[in-house]
């Protein structure tokens, strides 16, 4: 029981910001019971959570069920609250540009009546660059109903919950099958408006989670961000070379309270901590070379080998803390990346676009940041973000845009709690930064800012 209420506050703490109290056990007479208060001086949702006996917990499965849909619930009405904020703020900002290009065009109207046609030539440009901006409107009109269908959503989650209340109180006679179907409605649909505003611009990243502690120093670990719905392996690699072992833990649960996991060997040893885990197979930088390969789990079996051109290896361009980090592929909403440098780019970042199927560069930019300088990097919708060290305090201090091929210097602040960053990487599923900290497991909740375009 304890087990589960620890990977429950966990995973609300990682997706959706927000804080879980668990209390218990209640009375024996007493089932699952769920209180909401107000916000903490963060600024997240705490929620209360009093749970029962561990013997009614174990013998009851209806009551197990009904505790599964309520964590659902949980889960999403958190999600939702953060999405809400995020969309409020914004959408000041909309309305606040709407009054303005509506107001600006009553100006230019007015100024256009009122003065010689000299002037209203003059103005007649200025209005002409003002009906350039007319279709920014429909844009902000459409954004405001985004915001008014995250408060629908608000107010759906909370008549679900009240439905789960009141199904606490008569667990006979339940039709678990319809609660559950409104349940995974509401979800899909949350998920769908929630990819409308999935891309944007790092603006902070939160308290680290940590997850497990095991394995040495330096190593990497991973979700597929493409994985089935309900798939929820956890793929684990200890080690920056000389290993070609990987594991695969059947879900986040079990790999954070057993040693469940089945252990499948590579053809070829890894090299650095830069692997990812993609559409159901493993993509790494073979040991002392600078091939990638492409392993697929389901058939044990090399799908895709090729050499990344120019790329130094062994050593050559690793990060600041070293350990064969040459080349460190990742994924974004966008698809697979390598990061390494060259010697024609005098040893600072080069980032390229991979065909996952194939391996060729599908397009590569040129970066004047010198490898060796980054602590560690990771790739969120098109944009390259790097970290000023792997030890002590940290910041992610550098972006690159693919979109602009333009690059600034920014400030965000990163703890660093175990002092030695070997692997940082974000998975576009999750929303959410995986991190190797000096033999930790750990997690990053991100804050993006939306873009309207």
């Amino acid at each position: 029981m304890e087990s589960e209420e620890s990977l429950l506050n966990v995973f609300v703490l990682l997706l959706f910001g927000s804080l879980l109290t668990v209390v218990g056990p209640s009375a024996p007479e007493e089932g699952w019971q769920v209180y909401s208060s107000a916000q903490d001086p963060d600024g997240r949702c705490v929620c209360t959570v009093v749970a029962p006996q561990n013997t009614v917990c174990s013998r009851d499965a209806r009551t197990k069920q009904l505790r599964l849909l309520l964590d659902k619930v949980q889960n999403m009405s958190q999600s939702i609250e953060v999405l809400d904020r995020r969309t409020q703020r914004d959408l000041q900002f909309v309305e606040k540009m709407e009054v303005q290009l509506k107001g600006l065009e009553t100006k230019f109207q007015q100024v256009e009546d009122g003065h010689e046609s000299n002037w209203a030539k003059q103005y007649q440009s200025i209005k002409a660059k003002m009906e350039e901006l007319r279709p920014l409107i429909p844009v902000l009109e459409a954004y405001k109903a985004d915001a008014l269908l995250v408060r629908q959503f608000k107010e759906e989650a909370a008549n679900v919950t009240e439905l789960l209340g009141s199904l606490q109180e008569q667990l006979g006679g339940v039709d678990y099958q319809e609660v559950h179907s409104r349940v995974l409605d509401l979800e899909e649909r949350l998920r769908a408006c929630m990819q409308r505003l999935a891309c944007g611009k790092l603006t902070g990243i939160s308290e680290p989670v940590t997850i497990k502690t095991s394995g040495s120093r330096f190593g990497s670990w991973m979700t597929d961000p493409l994985a089935a719905a309900g798939d929820n392996r956890v793929w684990y690699m200890d080690g920056y070379h000389n290993n070609r072992f990987v594991r695969e833990y059947p879900s986040m649960y079990d790999f954070m309270t057993t040693d469940n996991f089945t252990s499948h060997r590579l053809p070829h040893p890894w090299s650095g901590t830069g692997q990812v885990v993609y559409n159901g197979s493993i993509y790494f930088n073979k040991f002392q070379s600078h091939t990638i390969i492409k392993f697929d789990f389901s058939t044990s079996l090399i799908s895709r080998s090729r050499q990344l051109d120019f790329a130094g290896y062994n050593n050559m361009y690793h990060y600041a803390w070293g350990g064969h980090s040459d080349i460190d592929l990742m994924v974004d909403e966008g698809g697979l990346w390598a990061v390494y440098a060259t010697n024609q780019n005098a040893g600072n970042i080069v980032l390229s676009q991979l065909n996952p199927n194939t391996l060729q560069i599908v397009r590569s930019w040129t970066t004047n940041h010198p490898k060796r300088s980054a602590g560690e990097a990771f790739m969120i919708c098109g944009m390259l973000y790097v970290t000023n060290g792997y030890s002590g305090g940290t910041k992610v201090y550098y972006a690159y845009s693919t979109n602009s091929s333009t690059y600034e210097y920014i400030d965000i602040p990163l703890t660093n709690k175990y002092n030695h960053l070997s692997m940082l990487d974000y998975n576009p599923r999750d929303r959410a930064l995986y991190a190797w900290n000096n033999g930790h497991q750990v997690l990053y909740n991100v804050t993006l800012h939306h873009i309207i375009q």
